[in-house]
């Protein structure tokens, strides 16, 4: 029987170091998101509506990358939990829009501090300079795939 080994990171894909990054990241922020029973996915919903201007489904997915039907689900079970509510578009009546609740705003109000500290933390955990180095290539990478 072969037995498997680990690649080293430095033989890892690209591909594969993105998911794993990103698998950490999202994980540090479940542990500060999690005692508030709030998922991840729902709090990147409620931090784009946080400023309090209705979004649209097509433009809240683009904002938390995430397509459609699944948004379509999640905000279902946001309404819920009186998270977000839909009113219709006063521009054009065919067309809903997303607001934040009042008590969205409550939780994140009452969370912003935690994830920003979290966030801090897995900044400063490279140094300064290659998190900046960091997501300045993210951004490169995303926009390059965007076009």
């Amino acid at each position: 029987m072969s037995r498997i080994t680990k690649s080293p990171a430095s033989a890892r894909s690209l591909q594969s170091l993105l998911v794993e990054a990103s698998r950490r990241a999202t994980a540090d922020l479940e542990r500060v998101l999690g005692p508030e029973g709030l998922p991840v996915e729902f709090w990147r919903v409620l931090e784009v509506l946080a400023d309090e201007n209705g979004r649209s489904m097509s433009a809240l997915a683009d904002a938390v990358s995430m397509k459609l039907p699944s948004l379509s689900k999640l905000i279902d079970r946001m309404v819920a939990q009186a998270l977000v509510q839909r009113a219709p578009d006063p521009l054009d009546q065919r067309r809903v829009l997303v607001y934040i609740s009042d008590v969205g705003l409550e939780k994140v109000s009452g969370l912003r501090g935690s994830v920003q500290k979290q966030r801090s933390s897995l900044e400063s955990s490279l140094g300064t300079e290659a998190g900046r180095e960091l997501k300045r290539l993210l951004q490169a990478f995303i926009r390059e795939r965007s076009t």
